[in-house]
């Protein structure tokens, strides 16, 4: 697979995906029923699933389906790979007049609920309100509680999760969460990769990750503004028009997750780290 330089379309750098060379896939998505008749294609390679179900409406994840359809295919993924490969993200939160602490609250524990047995673990996190996805987000009055109301909210749905066998996780959380007992969660797991694997290797933590993020190194081969689900909070899709064109321009024979190679880049493999499979992690969108 290719992968461009999102600063520098010059830059592209070219990774080996033979099942040889792969650790471990996390695969992020908001719907996963395209892949359910694709799952054999990775039956090589060791995989699991971040599966993003929130309480939002059509005003803010403009394209995605209904919710009650989002949970029936959670739970067909869920009966072909098992709870502990699928982990439920309710991420990201944030408040508006309308989705209130009561709505946040009620809605969870609906999830929760249908969600008991078909995963294992739920991680959350706060909204990152990065500059470009401010403007998308002007018309719905958001805002972000302060830390400890943020922690006394994530009491409440940790309740909830334990009441309904889930262990509620924080992803990127100041060390606040830890103190008042919330467990801090790895996107990323080494330890999930190396139970799934049957391995026992070290996986460093990865440096160009935020402060308080625990995931371990790996290499992201999605691409900026290819998702056509229209959510404003995404600070990868921040551009929906733009995004939109470069969906439909999807090869499937090509390299690239969109469009083709126009002959003028500068192409470079990358090395794969020495490890008991000599492979190097994959993470995919």
């Amino acid at each position: 697979m290719y992968v461009k330089n999102p600063m520098n379309r010059l830059q592209v750098t070219r990774l080996d995906l033979s099942p040889e060379a792969v650790d471990c896939i996390v695969f992020w998505t908001k719907n996963a029923e395209p892949m359910l008749d694709k799952l054999d294609h990775f039956k090589n390679y060791p995989y699991y699933f971040q599966f993003t179900l929130t309480p939002y409406d059509a005003l803010i994840e403009r394209g995605l389906h209904p919710r009650k359809k989002i949970i029936e295919t959670f739970i067909r993924l869920s009966d072909i790979i098992g709870p502990e490969r699928i982990i439920w993200r309710y991420d990201p939160v944030f408040f508006t007049p309308v989705f209130d602490m009561k709505m946040h609250l009620e809605v969870f524990e609906i999830i929760a609920r249908k969600l008991s047995g078909y995963t294992d673990t739920c991680m959350f996190s706060y909204l990152t309100s990065y500059n470009k996805c401010k403007k998308n987000m002007q018309q719905i009055k958001y805002f972000i509680p302060a830390i400890d109301d943020a922690v006394a909210f994530a009491l409440k749905l940790s309740s909830i999760a334990q009441a309904h066998n889930i262990n509620l996780k924080s992803c990127a959380s100041t060390p606040a969460f830890s103190v008042a007992g919330i467990s801090t969660g790895r996107c990323v797991d080494p330890e999930l990769i190396n139970k799934i694997t049957g391995y026992k290797n070290f996986y460093p933590k990865d440096p160009s990750q935020r402060e308080f993020c625990g995931c371990a190194a790996s290499v992201d081969i999605g691409a900026y503004n290819t998702c056509s689900h229209g959510c404003i909070y995404c600070y990868a899709n921040y551009d929906h028009d733009q995004a939109f064109r470069n969906f439909k321009s999807h090869n499937s024979s090509s390299e690239l997750l969109y469009g083709t190679l126009s002959g003028d880049e500068t192409i470079r493999a990358r090395k794969t780290r020495s490890s008991q499979r000599k492979s190097a992690q994959m993470e995919m969108f």
